[in-house]
């Protein structure tokens, strides 16, 4: 299974693009997609550049490239082949064919800091884990993909027992193995401890001297691990709302683990039962909604959070082009909002908001104002 959003964005970019680079985090089924992709080029050329032998055809890449000039060429674990960009640009601009290339990287720094020599050549696509836009059929799909993530292989495991296991070991090899090839060379026991401590601050303001002092390190240390795990795609790091509206603005970022199934095995938390009143429930169901509504939006979308010292907040701004929605998460079955969420609304200008929460059948609380399901939000609307 791969994310069928991201297969879509990747054949329209294959249709203009001569070079389209799928970035994600491993694990989440960036291979099977390209190979999927593949399957649709007769000849295609599929090399794992973590395979010794696969690298070691690219000895010279530019015999390499001209050689195979006429084949649809898939490259995984790009970032292993840095010497390969260069010689991409030259064989590129001396065949712009579009769909050309097919590129995939486990982390997006490095394979962008490596490919900006391929700026106008190169269409990036990110991958998320799965989205309930792609897995949730009836109302009790929610919940398996809250509790498991999109992981793949977590989703789909036999049973909680198995999906917890998974989790485990993806955590385990992330932090030892993963890091490391990256050139994140930081000590696993160390990056560990902020990892979790990072889970228990799920959708708060990040404080990198607070942190760096339960922890006994420097800020810019933290602040630079924050670095590490956003690059490697498995943390987010959400910027407040800025605009001159004459009211003291929040100016940290807030911090979220990407996946919640990586969240909730970060907290010890195995099952629903596990879930239920634990004091990071409502924080896990925020960063939830989050990752499912920045999964669906276009790339020229932009998001953010907005808060003011008087206490109006919103959880999530997308903004597209000139317009403005509000998104804010609460985990009930009858949600209620404050007035800072009225005077939220107000200050930022939105067109519509949309209060998302574990509901099985919406209503308005005003005229433009949503309770909805995260199965229901109208994401395809706004573009």
């Amino acid at each position: 299974m791969f994310d069928r959003i991201a297969a879509h964005a990747v054949e329209q970019a294959l249709e203009w693009s001569p070079a389209v680079a799928i970035l994600g985090p491993r694990q989440v089924g960036k291979t099977t997609l390209a190979k999927s992709v593949a399957s649709t080029h007769p000849g295609a050329l599929y090399l794992d550049l973590e395979n010794a032998a696969d690298l070691a055809r690219l000895g010279d890449p530019g015999l390499f490239l001209s050689g195979n000039r006429h084949r649809f060429v898939v490259l995984d674990e790009v970032q292993n082949a840095p010497q390969l960009f260069s010689e991409l640009r030259g064989e590129i601009d001396t065949d712009r064919r579009p769909g050309r290339f097919l590129l995939l990287g486990s982390a997006s720094f490095k394979l962008l800091r490596q490919s900006q020599s391929l700026a106008g050549r190169l269409a990036v696509v990110d991958m998320v884990p799965l989205l309930l836009a792609e897995v949730a059929t009836e109302f009790q799909d929610i919940e398996r993909l809250w509790v498991r993530g999109g992981f793949p292989d977590s989703f789909l495991a036999a049973d909680d027992g198995v999906s917890w296991n998974w989790r485990q070991n993806f955590i385990r090899h992330f932090l030892n193995t993963d890091l490391p090839s990256l050139g994140i060379h930081v000590d696993a026991a160390s990056m560990g401890r902020f990892w979790r401590m990072l889970a228990h601050l799920h959708g708060q303001l990040f404080n990198a001297s607070a942190i760096a002092s339960s922890l006994g390190v420097s800020s810019p240390t933290v602040s630079r691990w924050l670095d590490h795990l956003v690059d490697s795609l498995v943390a987010r790091r959400l910027e407040p709302f800025h605009i001159n509206l004459g009211k003291r603005l929040v100016k940290s970022p807030k911090v979220y683990v990407r996946d919640s199934g990586l969240l909730h095995s970060l907290l010890g938390l195995r099952s629903n039962e596990d879930l239920s009143g634990h004091p990071s429930t409502g924080a896990s169901w925020e960063g939830f909604v989050v990752e499912q509504v920045c999964g669906r939006l276009p790339s020229h979308a932009t998001v953010s959070f907005y808060r003011t010292a008087a206490g109006a907040e919103l959880d999530l701004i997308i903004e597209i082009g000139q317009r403005r929605f509000g998104i804010e998460a609460k985990f009930s079955s009858a949600p209620k909002v404050t007035k800072g969420f009225w005077h939220a609304c107000e200050d930022v200008g939105v067109e519509r908001a949309y209060v998302v929460a574990p509901v099985r059948d919406g209503y308005a609380l005003a005229p433009n104002v949503d309770v909805v399901s995260p199965l229901d939000l109208p994401l395809e609307r706004w573009v």
